[in-house]
Parts: C-alpha cells; structure tokens; sequence
C-alpha cells in the first residue's frame, strides 16, 4: 500500500522527506539534516516538473546533498576568514574597548595605583610611575578590572 502511494506520487514522497528532515533539523541536529533536507525539498519538486525513475531520483539526491554541503562548507569558511569590519569584537567586554581612550586623571597616581573616572564609573588604574593629578593618560592594557595607563 505504502509502496504503491510512493510509485503513484514520488514528488509527495520526496517533499514529506525533505520535511521530516527540516523538522529533525530543528530539534538540534547542528546542521547535518538542513543540507540533506533542502536536496529532498530539491528531488521533490524536480520529480514533480520533469517525471524520473526512482534510481534518477536518488542520484539526484545525493549528488544535491553533496553539491549543497560543499558549497555551504566553502561559504562558512570563507566568512570566518574575513575580518570582521562591524568593530564589535569587544561588545560585552567593557573595559577592553576602553583601551586606545585617553582620559584626564582627577586624583594622583601614587605607589603604581590609583583612579579614574570614565563615562558614569570609575576604574582602578595602574601605571609605573607616580602621576599628578591632571595628566593626560591612555589606557594601553586591561588586566581583570584594572586599568594599565601610560602618561601622553
């Protein structure tokens, strides 16, 4: 019965395939399922404009699921070699984008350590040498909450 509905209407039986492989693909299969998913999706609607047999059908689909993972492996790695020209490396890691600002100490450094305050905080800053208060600095480094600054 089962056979006989697939060799009536193949295009159902690829497009149901091709389905049932997108929904797995959901439930977290990391993305094996969607390439093999989109060349059933592919087979289905192919079989449906242009009849074939069932060996035409299934060389098609492996030849689509290869074809469409290839293609999506050289397009993955090709974006993780690009560098990423949005500036937001950094997004959630505050202090490391305060490194390159330069700021005007309101308090002495005295002893290597002190404070600054930047924006709405105020940060613990670090130097090698004792400052006056007044001194242009530049945050050259961050080390846990601390700030490395260097006298401009």
């Amino acid at each position: 019965m089962i056979i006989a509905l697939i060799t009536e209407n193949p295009h159902s039986f690829w497009l149901s395939l091709g389905g049932v492989l997108l929904v797995a693909e959901l439930l977290g299969a990391g993305g094996y399922l969607l390439w093999s998913g989109i060349s059933a999706l592919l087979v289905g609607l192919l079989s449906w404009i242009f009849p074939m047999s069932w060996e035409w059908r299934c060389m098609l689909f492996a030849v689509l699921t290869i074809v469409t993972a290839v293609i999506w492996w050289y397009w993955l790695r090709r974006r993780q070699q690009q560098p990423d020209s949005r500036g937001d490396e950094h997004l959630n890691q505050r202090s490391r984008q305060l490194i390159g600002r330069r700021a005007t100490l309101n308090a002495p450094i005295e002893n290597g350590s002190g404070r600054i305050e930047l924006g709405d905080g105020s940060w613990r800053v670090q130097c090698d040498q004792d400052l006056p208060a007044g001194t242009h600095v530049e945050i050259t480094d961050v080390q846990g909450i601390t700030l490395i600054v260097k006298a401009v």
